[in-house]
Order: C-alpha cells, then sequence, then structure tokens
C-alpha cells in the first residue's frame, strides 16, 4: 500500500461523510446575494438533510442566515438545547405538527410554531396560558399544494380566533406562508396560481388586522429561480448543501453553489475472479472475463439506495466504476476491470465533481429518485467529518 493510500485508511476508517462546512457558508452567502431583499432561513431539517443539523445550523448562522427551519418539535427543541452553540437572538420555526405538542416546550423555548388550523391554535392557547407567556405563531396558507396549510375557505375562520388569542396575549402572530408544489419546474402554471393565491390570503389577513414579521413562501428553486417570490425571507434548503432541486432549472454551478457532502470508502477486499462469476445476491451481474473485484463497505443499511444496484457510479483510483449486481445491506462490489489497487484504497461515491468523482444527482439518476433522497438518506453508520478551513 502506498504512503498515500494508508494514510487514506487511516484517516477514513470504513466509510466516511465528509462535510464542507466552508462550502456551505460560501452557499448561504450566495443565497443572500439571490435574495438581497429578503431575510435568509436556513432549512436544517432532518438533520440538515443528512449533513448534521448543529454544524451546519452554526455556519449558517456565521454566514448570515438570521432563522432556522425545522420540520418536527425535537429537531425545533435540540437547536435551543444547552450547548447548542447558536446565539439567542436566532429565531427557529417548526412547522409539522401533531395533536398533543410539545406545544408548551416549544413556546418556552421562543421557537415560533406554525399553525394551519384551528385545532392546532387552541392547543397552543391552552399551552400558552400554561407557560405563562405568548406563543409565536405562523398562519400557513394552503396555497394549492394540498398537504400542510390552511384551505382558503377556512382562512377567514383561522385568522379572526388567531387575533381574538392575540388580543388576548396568548399569541403573536409573527408570519405568514405557504410552500410551492411546482417551483423546480419551470414555467408550471401551478406556480403563479400560487403565487396569485397567496398574495390575496396575506392581503385578507393583513385587512383584518394581522401585522406579521414576515410573509414567506420560497424554497430552493424558487430562491434560485422566482425573484418575484421572495417577500421578506426565504428558506433555501437543499440549495444550501450545494445541491440543485432539479436538473431542469440547472447545476449547482449554473447557480454559483458547491455541494457540501463527500462520501466515500476505503475498499474492504480486492480479488482476482474467473469469467462466468456470479457477484452479489441473485448473481444480477456476472463477470464477462476474468477480472478484478473490488468491495465497497457501505450498503442500503447506510443509506446507499438499492436501486442502484448494477448502476451507481463509484470512483475509484481516477476511473469511473459502476455497482457490480446487487446493493446489499453492508456492502457492494464494483468491477475493476482488471486493475488492482490494494485494499484501503479510497472509493468516492460522490462528491462536488472537482476529482472526477460521481455527484450526488449522478447517484439521483442511476437510483431513480432525486438527489434530496441521495444526500439525506446517508445514515448515522457513516461518520460525519466536518472540515473547513477557517476554524
Amino acid at each position: 500500500m502506498s504512503e498515500t493510500d494508508a494514510q487514506w485508511a487511516g484517516a477514513a476508517g470504513r466509510a466516511r461523510a465528509e462535510i464542507d462546512l466552508d462550502a456551505l457558508r460560501g452557499n448561504v452567502r450566495r443565497l443572500r446575494e439571490l435574495a438581497p431583499g429578503a431575510a435568509l432561513m436556513a432549512v436544517v431539517k432532518a438533520d440538515a438533510y443528512g449533513h448534521g443539523a448543529l454544524p451546519c445550523a452554526r455556519a449558517a448562522v456565521e454566514a448570515g442566515a438570521t432563522w432556522l427551519g425545522t420540520a418536527t418539535p425535537q429537531e425545533a427543541l435540540a437547536l435551543r438545547a444547552p450547548g447548542a452553540g447558536l446565539p439567542d437572538d436566532v429565531r427557529i420555526m417548526c412547522w409539522l405538527w401533531t395533536p398533543g405538542g410539545p406545544w408548551r416546550e416549544a413556546i418556552e423555548a421562543g421557537i415560533d410554531v406554525s399553525l394551519s388550523g384551528v385545532w392546532a391554535l387552541e392547543e397552543v392557547v391552552r399551552a400558552a396560558r400554561l407557560a405563562g407567556t405568548p406563543a409565536l405563531v405562523q398562519l400557513k396558507a394552503d396555497t394549492g399544494l394540498g398537504r400542510n396549510g390552511c384551505q382558503p375557505e377556512d382562512w377567514a375562520e383561522l385568522v379572526a380566533a388567531a387575533l381574538q388569542a392575540e388580543r388576548d396575549g396568548l399569541v403573536r402572530v409573527t408570519g405568514l406562508w405557504s410552500h410551492f408544489a411546482c417551483a423546480d419546474e419551470p414555467g408550471h402554471p401551478s406556480i403563479a396560481a400560487q403565487l396569485s393565491r397567496f398574495r390575496e390570503m396575506v392581503a385578507y389577513a393583513e385587512a383584518q388586522g394581522v401585522r406579521p414579521e414576515v410573509r414567506h413562501i420560497a424554497n430552493s428553486p424558487a430562491t434560485l429561480t422566482l425573484p418575484e417570490s421572495h417577500f421578506d425571507l426565504v428558506r433555501p434548503g437543499i440549495a444550501m448543501y450545494g445541491v440543485s432541486p432539479s436538473p431542469e432549472i440547472g447545476s449547482p454551478a449554473d447557480f454559483g453553489l458547491r455541494p457540501v457532502m463527500t462520501v466515500s470508502a476505503s475498499l474492504a477486499l480486492v480479488k482476482r475472479v474467473p469469467g462466468g462469476h456470479g457477484v452479489s445476491y441473485g448473481h444480477h451481474y456476472v463477470t464477462p472475463g476474468a477480472t478484478t473485484l473490488g468491495l465497497v463497505p457501505l450498503g442500503y443499511a447506510d443509506g446507499i439506495p438499492r436501486h442502484a444496484s448494477s448502476a451507481g457510479p463509484v470512483l475509484v483510483e481516477g476511473k469511473w466504476r459502476t455497482v457490480a449486481g446487487r446493493v446489499a445491506m453492508d456492502q457492494f462490489v464494483v468491477d475493476l476491470g482488471g486493475d488492482e489497487p490494494p485494499e484501503g484504497t479510497e472509493a468516492v461515491l460522490f462528491g462536488p465533481g472537482d476529482r472526477g468523482e460521481p455527484t450526488a444527482e449522478d447517484w439521483a439518476q442511476a437510483a431513480g429518485t432525486i438527489a434530496y433522497e441521495i444526500v439525506t438518506r446517508i445514515g448515522p453508520r457513516v461518520p460525519r467529518v466536518y472540515v473547513s478551513a477557517s476554524e
């Protein structure tokens, strides 16, 4: 094994997901440039799309994010926990609530909670009474996505109830917001329809007396391509991690963004096999002739998609290889075509592409999915290694 390979194997162990915090900071600054009139919410739900919520939240705030966005209450509360290392004035918003809360804990932590119906407002009001402090609430409008959010015909009731709770000193309505269905499909007619409906619903709420701090609807693709949707706040998620929301709107480089995650592993075994040798479960790959196989110690338990069997690309010693046969729970095989790199040699599954390695989008294409899923599903057995020249 060469000195370089030995250094790689010693540093990497079985596998690693290297997280470039300088790239993340640069992406946040670039997104702020693209929406200069709006504040920026860094969306760090799902463990920051698999990148690590706390390190990424801290880096995003350092680069100018003034809000953090989460899906679940547990994610939001973790950002407020002692030792999280975030400034007290950073706002945190949480939007995926079910009956039972934990509303009171969120209120006491100063988290902005999203409400889509009167049932949620009623639970928040009860929790605010127990907490002895007003809840910070944002009313979500369903402008056409058809998931969370209040339907237009129910909006008047929710707005009236929220205003009454505000007069009673139990809530502060801090925001009005919605979410796009097809912002990653340029020209889709729903985009203009949702924008129009959002403006109407915001106008109604404000005419009734709501005075929101922020109005927002722009996710990553809207932040990148729809300046008319930026309002007071933009909410980039996947773009912050240097991944394009959709190949149709452009590559990360087209927007001045850089992928943050690089996933790699050490070859666990390299061996010669004869032609006609079946590889992995089901023998869906059979060697066409005498060749060398390399064992990559990552599998679907680590988040490597089984749907990328016989298709996922891997860079080994400067050459693209393809998953040979099925991805198993803990490992998969690549056909090295007769090359014989030593055990411990680096196999790069995806990264920024600087060294010719595949990207998350390449894996998404191989698996028939989206790049969001590729980065987010990398599991906890793959240690995150944070790198930053500024630290």
